[in-house]
């Protein structure tokens, strides 16, 4: 008989994001074959405590029913997970994972932090390592990456949170001059829409900046545009494919935190009423974001349509797209051929994958050798 894989699902953290993290944990959950893998949920806690077993039930009171508290260890070969304390059963063995699937959205989760964390282990992971995943959460370097990479971009303007404290005078009069109004203000390292604010005068401006800098200390502003929102999907490693557009309508002026989770009304169509040259473009350029960025596994490409000009802009990369089944993600692909729990078993194959092409690099340099 053979073994099955036993599969670590990360969720929660203590990002913003950790309510999204538990929605699309308890879908993953739900989906993975009994038959083919063995699940071990680790709940982060907001405090950032990590737990296994019954201590994670305060996190997925609904559906997990066991457990302690863990911490990773950082020790290739060894238990990827070790109790905390002296408190277990004697003999008690840790338990041990093959793959870790990360649904930690946002900070800590998705900046390439814990994917630091688990490539110091030697455990492999779903999604983009943690070049790909810190370039991806950091919205002005992965902007200036797109830019390099001969992407189409909306402009912006960077701005410290201690420079906007300094010097309020300045850096208004700078954002006015480079960009204008209307713009969007936005936390540089953050997702789901969390601490966006659209701007249209200079009396919201002030308010927008300090509610962005209460996320990150890096702010990002841009132009606003009125455009369509289209997104593609992403999976692969070095030879990566891309789903069919599809295009979200938001209930609110634009797609934020309430619209995407909390107020009904908001539209997923796939796939997006595109031409077939509009189309070819946004797959050929969510490709480019993703090997702009050196992304893994998945990914999925936010794209700004504008409504005059018909020019595509590429608006962003979210290395751990929210993943329930009705989450965008995963609804281009059912469209595209993949069905949900076959596109979870390609996420963790593509994990063990990359994993294994990691382990042809040679760490140790012997002269003459």
């Amino acid at each position: 008989m053979k073994k099955k894989l036993r599969v670590g699902i990360l969720f929660g953290g203590r990002s913003g994001e950790h309510e999204v993290s538990l929605t699309s944990a308890a879908s993953l959950l739900k989906v993975l074959d009994p038959a083919r893998y063995e699940v071990v949920p680790i709940g982060i806690t907001r405090e950032g405590r990590w737990l296994v077993g019954s201590a994670v039930d305060e996190l997925l009171p609904d559906i997990l029913k066991h457990g302690k508290a863990v911490t990773p260890a950082v020790v290739p070969g060894e238990a990827p997970l070790l109790p905390l304390g002296a408190t277990g059963s004697a003999g008690e063995v840790p338990p041990q994972v093959d793959v870790i699937f990360p649904v930690l959205h946002g900070t800590f989760g998705e900046d390439g932090t814990v994917q630091g964390l688990l490539e110091l282990a030697g455990i492999p992971y779903v999604g983009a390592g943690v070049l790909g995943s810190a370039a991806g959460m950091d919205k002005d370097v992965m902007k200036r990456l797109f830019r390099d990479a001969g992407l189409p971009v909306v402009p912006w303007v960077l701005l410290l949170r201690t420079e906007w404290e300094r010097e309020p005078a300045r850096v208004r009069q700078r954002i006015e001059k480079g960009l204008g109004y209307p713009l969007f203000v936005k936390p540089a390292n953050l997702g789901s829409s969390v601490g966006i604010s659209k701007v249209t005068r200079r009396r919201e401006l002030a308010v927008a900046l300090d509610l962005a800098a209460q996320y990150d200390r890096k702010i990002l502003v841009e132009k606003a545009v009125e455009a369509r929102e289209i997104e593609c999907s992403v999976l692969g490693n070095d030879c990566p494919e891309a789903s069919v557009p599809g295009e979200v309508v938001p209930v609110n002026e634009f797609y934020d935190y309430e619209a995407k989770y909390l107020k009904e009304g908001s539209q997923l169509i796939v796939p997006a009423q595109l031409t077939a040259r509009q189309t070819k473009q946004v797959q050929e350029s969510a490709l480019g974001a993703f090997r702009a960025i050196d992304g893994a596994g998945m990914a999925r490409v936010d794209f700004l349509l504008d409504r005059k000009t018909g020019k595509v802009f590429v608006n962003e990369i979210n290395t751990i797209p929210g993943f329930t089944p009705i989450s965008m993600y995963p609804k281009l692909w059912e469209a595209s051929g993949i069905p949900y729990p076959q596109l979870v078993d390609r996420l963790i194959e593509l994990a063990l994958e990359r994993h294994r092409e990691k382990l042809r690099t040679r760490f140790r340099y012997e002269p003459g050798r």
